[in-house]
């Protein structure tokens, strides 16, 4: 998509500087600055958070953590009232 955005002179010989020094245009430097200025904001659809894990192995097997019914189950154990 084109369009047209007013960058600060400063930013723009910077956003120059950059491409040049990374042999690409100034349309993915600044792509890529701003795909990282967004994804740096709190609550940014596609932000990864890794959760750390301890022990061997990582999680158990059969653990989802994208699943909160499925790891309250692993949770609550077999022996859990229904």
């Amino acid at each position: 998509m084109r369009t047209t955005i007013h960058l600060p002179d400063d930013l723009l010989a910077r956003a120059k500087r950059a491409a040049i020094d990374s042999n690409r245009t100034v349309t993915a430097v600044i792509e890529e600055a701003l795909r990282a200025a967004l994804s740096r904001r709190r609550g940014a659809p596609g932000a990864r958070l890794d959760l750390p894990t301890f022990g061997r192995g990582g999680l158990q097997p059969g653990v989802d953590l994208d699943d909160s019914a499925a790891l309250l189950d692993v949770l609550e154990g077999p022996d859990a009232a229904d």
